[in-house]
């Protein structure tokens, strides 16, 4: 499985840096599409997660994604609808529905220990990817201000997931999985 993250890693990182080479960053329709994509891709791996596992730790951590990414999108769907904003899908954003794509087929491969290893080794990689952007393109792209505010709301959270991410993959590892 490491070298599928290593993958989907140098993949987020180009598309990531990208967006960063050009002068303007990403227009706000732009960082709409990319935010509700890298969402959508950590809820559908949580559905997935919630399905496979038989951990009650990693069970409820990706009962965790579910919940926390479907309520960001939820609040990113409402100001885009209040802002008349319509997501504009980009280089980005399918790169990281290609991305999730392929780790979803990757871990539907796996299962036991195996499984939750690989999903969780994913999720510290995948939420460290989107705090960097989030940090270095996304929130200083961002030209509307509520949009920037709605970015800047979400990053405790992102960062949080990391946190818990990484505890749980301290656990797997002191484990043996």
């Amino acid at each position: 499985m490491k070298p599928l993250i290593t993958v989907l890693t140098a993949v987020f990182t180009f598309a990531w840096s990208g967006l960063q080479a050009r002068a303007a960053g990403p227009t706000d329709p732009q960082i709409a599409a990319i935010v509700v994509t890298a969402n959508q891709v950590d809820i559908d791996a949580g559905k997935l997660a919630e399905s496979k596992t038989t951990s009650a730790d990693v069970k409820a951590f990706a009962r965790q994604m579910v919940a926390d990414h479907s309520g960001v999108n939820r609040a990113a769907a409402d100001l885009a609808h209040k802002l008349k904003l319509t997501p504009e899908d980009n280089a980005t954003s399918r790169t990281l529905r290609q991305g999730g794509d392929a780790n979803l087929a990757s871990l539907k491969t796996l299962s036991g220990a195996q499984f939750d290893k690989s999903y969780v080794d994913h999720e510290v990689t995948y939420h460290q990817s989107v705090l960097d952007a989030l940090d270095t393109t996304l929130i200083p792209s961002a030209t509307n201000a509520e949009l920037k505010a709605l970015l800047v709301k979400v990053r405790p959270a992102f960062e949080a997931h990391l946190d818990h991410a990484r505890h749980l993959q301290t656990a797997l590892e002191k484990s043996g999985a």
